[in-house]
Formats: structure tokens, C-alpha cells, sequence
């Protein structure tokens, strides 16, 4: 599994209430871990910040 890329997209407002970037969906905590994590982290990453980002709309 090749590493996906950081799902950021230079709109980092952190939301207070939900503790997570309404940009790319990410917690602090796996902003942070981002880094250091493999590929198969970073996919359920990227898996659960597209699944908050969808239950907001």
C-alpha cells in the first residue's frame, strides 16, 4: 500500500466543540500522529476524517 497523501487543504480551523479541523476532518491528536504513521494508519485516518466531515453536512 503505497503512503496516501495528507489530507490537508490549507483551511486549518480547528472546531472547539467537535475537536477536530473543518478542513480536512482530522483531530489534533491525528494531525499530530500524521508524521510518524504508516500507510495503513493513514488510510483509517483518512477514512474516519472523510466520516466526520460527512456527518456534519
Amino acid at each position: 500500500m503505497s503512503d496516501p497523501a495528507s489530507p490537508c487543504i490549507a483551511i486549518c480551523e480547528l472546531d472547539a466543540g467537535q475537536h477536530f479541523c473543518s478542513g480536512c476532518g482530522r483531530s489534533t491528536d491525528e494531525i499530530a500522529q500524521w508524521r510518524c504513521a504508516d500507510a495503513e494508519q493513514k488510510q483509517m485516518i483518512l477514512d474516519a476524517a472523510r466520516q466526520r466531515l460527512a456527518d456534519q453536512t
